[in-house]
Order: C-alpha cells, then sequence, then structure tokens
C-alpha cells in the first residue's frame, strides 16, 4: 500500500494510475450514496463506469457554490448519525454552505495537514502555535488543529488575534512554528516593535501561512511577502492554499516554489469560463474533485479562484503538480483577513439593520497587497455604540469586521445612482487589475 507521504514522490504515470482508481471509487460512492449526484448522472445519462481516465471527468458537469447552496442537504452521503462534526463556508447568498464531516473525514483533515507540516520541514521536535480560528464553525483551525495533534509535535492553541497574547506565549513556551494569517505577522512586528519586543532573535523560525498569497508566480515574494521578509528575515514564510469544499489543502515545500497538491486526497483540473481545461502556463479556475471523503464529496467543484500550474517536477524530489498564488477571483469574491466572501453575503447583514438607511460597499488593494473593505454606511447612529454593535454583527455572521465610515445619506443615495447608471450600484471594485 502507498503511504500518503511517498505518493507525491512516484513518477507521474503511476500518481496517475493511483488517482485513476481513487475516482472510481469515488463515482461509485457518489452514484449510490448522494441525492445531488444520482440525481445529476441519471438526467445527464452518466454511466460512471465508464469514467476511467481522469479526462473521462469532463463529461460530467461542473459543480457550483450556487448548486451547494441551493441544494445543500443533497450533497449530503451519510445518516446524521454518522456525522461527527459540522464546518460552515462564508455565504454569497446570505446562508453559509453547512459540510458535514464523519469520523473518517476528520482523520482525512487531520492527514491533509500532517503532510503540510512536513512538505514545509517541520519534524516531531518542533513546537507549533496555532494562531487561527477553532471555533466558529471555521475549517481552516480544525484542520491545523487535527494535523497537529496527528503530527505528534507540542501545540499551542492560542487562536487568531491579541498580539500580547501571542507574544507572552512565545516568551514562555518557545514555540518554533507559527500558523496564522501571514498579515498578522505585520501586526506581532508592530506589537514586539512599540513594546521593545527583539523579535527576529526570538523561537520562531517558520510560518505556516494561511488565507493570502505570498508569492509571484516566478517563486519570489509578493507585496505582503516581502514586506515581512524584509522585517523578519529569520522566519521562512511557507504559502498554504485551502478551501472548505475541498476538505483539504496544497502545501509549499522547503524549496518555496508553489504549492503542492496532496494526490491521494483530490484531482485538481484547470478550467476556463467554458469548463474547458487550460493549458499549462494559462490561468484557470481550480475545479477539485474530493478522493475519499464520506460526508459531502463534491465532484468537478469550481472554487472560483484562479490561478497557473506547474506540472515539472520540483526540485524536493516530488512529481505532484504544484499552484501558483492565487491571481483573481471569479466575479466578485473578497479574500479577507483569510476569509472567502461575496458583496451579498455583506448586503445581508446590511440590510437587517433598521439604522442602515443606505451603503456602498468598496474593496481595494491595500499597502501590503491583500483585499480590504471599506463600507460607507448611511445613518443618522454613528455611535461607538452602534458601531461595535455593527462591528459584532458582522464577525457573528461572516466572521470578520469590515472598516466602516459614515456618510450622509444623500451622499451615498447620489454614488449609488450616478448620471451614467441605470441601476443602483452597491458594489465598487478598486482592486488592482480588476478596477471599475
Amino acid at each position: 500500500m502507498i503511504k500518503s507521504e511517498d505518493l507525491p514522490y512516484l513518477p507521474q504515470d503511476r500518481i496517475r494510475a493511483f488517482q485513476e482508481k481513487k475516482l472510481s471509487e469515488t463515482l461509485e460512492y457518489v452514484a449510490t450514496r448522494s441525492p445531488y449526484y444520482k440525481e445529476l448522472f441519471a438526467k445527464e445519462k452518466i454511466d460512471v463506469s465508464k469514467i476511467r481516465r481522469l479526462e473521462d471527468l469532463q463529461h460530467i458537469p461542473v459543480t457550483t457554490k450556487q448548486d451547494l447552496q441551493l441544494r445543500n442537504e443533497a450533497f449530503l452521503c451519510v445518516p446524521p448519525s454518522d456525522v461527527l462534526d459540522y464546518v460552515t463556508t462564508s455565504g454569497t447568498l446570505g446562508e453559509p454552505v453547512v459540510f458535514a464531516l464523519t469520523r473518517s473525514d476528520l482523520e482525512r483533515l487531520a492527514l491533509s495537514e500532517y503532510l503540510s507540516y512536513q512538505f514545509c520541514g517541520c519534524g516531531k521536535r518542533d513546537i507549533l502555535q496555532l494562531m487561527v480560528t477553532n471555533d466558529r464553525c471555521f475549517m481552516a483551525g480544525l484542520a491545523s488543529l487535527f494535523g497537529s495533534f496527528r503530527f505528534g509535535s507540542g501545540i499551542i492553541r492560542s487562536g487568531n488575534g491579541i498580539p500580547e497574547l501571542q507574544w507572552n506565549l512565545i516568551r514562555r513556551i518557545r514555540p518554533t512554528v507559527c500558523v496564522c494569517v501571514p498579515s498578522f505577522i505585520l501586526k506581532l512586528i508592530e506589537f514586539a516593535e512599540a513594546k521593545g519586543i527583539d523579535y527576529r532573535r526570538s523561537s520562531l523560525q517558520r510560518a505556516v501561512c494561511v488565507g493570502e498569497s505570498l508569492r509571484t508566480n516566478e517563486h519570489g515574494y509578493s507585496v505582503l511577502g516581502e514586506k515581512i521578509h524584509a522585517l523578519w528575515p529569520e522566519l521562512s514564510l511557507y504559502s498554504n492554499y485551502a478551501s472548505t469544499e475541498m476538505q483539504s489543502s496544497f502545501m509549499e515545500c522547503e524549496k518555496q516554489c508553489g504549492a503542492h497538491h496532496k494526490p491521494d486526497l483530490t484531482v485538481v483540473e484547470f478550467l476556463d469560463d467554458r469548463n474547458r481545461p487550460v493549458r499549462e502556463g494559462e490561468p484557470g479556475e481550480i475545479t477539485v474533485t474530493t478522493l475519499g471523503v464520506e460526508g459531502m464529496p463534491v465532484i468537478r467543484f469550481k472554487t472560483g479562484d484562479l490561478c497557473l500550474h506547474f506540472g515539472e517536477p520540483c526540485a524536493c524530489g516530488r512529481n505532484s503538480l504544484r499552484l501558483g498564488p492565487i491571481l483573481g477571483r471569479k466575479g466578485q469574491m473578497i479574500k479577507y483577513k483569510g476569509t472567502t466572501l461575496y458583496p451579498p453575503a455583506l448586503y445581508d447583514v446590511l440590510d437587517n439593520i433598521p439604522e442602515v438607511k443606505n451603503y456602498i460597499v468598496e474593496v481595494y488593494t491595500n499597502t501590503i497587497g491583500t483585499d480590504s473593505i471599506s463600507i460607507r454606511v448611511g445613518s443618522a447612529d454613528h455611535s461607538e455604540a452602534f458601531v461595535k454593535q455593527m462591528k459584532d454583527l458582522f464577525r457573528s455572521k461572516i466572521r470578520v469586521a469590515p472598516d466602516l465610515i459614515f456618510e450622509p445619506v444623500e451622499l451615498i443615495a447620489r454614488k449609488q445612482l450616478p448620471p451614467t447608471s441605470r441601476k443602483l450600484i452597491k458594489f465598487f471594485d478598486y482592486r488592482e487589475g480588476n478596477k471599475g
């Protein structure tokens, strides 16, 4: 039996043969267990026994985020009594998608992050400080926690935020690895400089970075990565790419030249707008088929994330394909403080606050190269108590709180309906490369 950690080192034809066997098992499973895919296969007259090669997946329609939202429960393949944990995504249509995980799915999730720690050179003597959210039905923190348990190193469950707490634990326990959203490292540095902490001589040696890109497609640092590296060159940064729907991740190795695929956990395609495969060197939407998921497997799920992919063997010796950084988003996807969301999720919060008369959502690229959100709010009440109430509501609904700017209702109304527009505009995208 091939071990998960050995599979990426096999020749690519053997990796492919392994994946095709697992794909056949997955398709047979969903054809008998998944109400959604049973219905889809019957409607499209798809005989899964004839899908034997990876290329044959193109005969199956893609699964979209809207499919998951509108038919959420139809993706469940096990009775509720077999579900051990529920996680949620940030919703695009108001309600988040719920994913139900069995014991086996949690073990698979742990395996994914166990492999991630191996890829970036962690060892049993390391101590891992988990600066990520472990509650609110959030999968990323759960994956880090369970992966850490499996990896066997010491762990510090500090959770996200609160630089003072993080530095106190670093001083007392001396962790060597942190798991965090990379922009939070800048907050750690800012706090350390203000308090006279010599962070460059701290115990931290590696950072496993989730939720934000650190590199370019030439494998150099992005704006954010360069800023962190310039301030803290002793800290090695490793990028991790994941989504709740695929219940696994891609992870950089020590050569830091793309995030490695874990071929026993997913089949991955890169598709254009017409759902056709793109060639290497062309941007494509990451499209994932899960392998080995019991609770809620997905077939050809389009993540909405665009990237390049690299097929040549890596200098580390692994032959699995690698992802470049996320180039852009389909439609209006926003990556904000490690959370993926869409404008309708913001609208859903704002439209249910009686004091808010109107608003505009603005998204822009900040000075460290990541997404930021400002909401211009038209409201008679802009007291500190009301601002706190709004931010708490955002955190409860979408886990993050955007910046709020209060302006006269009349001014916002004019911005919502400029002379050249025939409809109300609530979303303005000022991100680099996506103006308009």
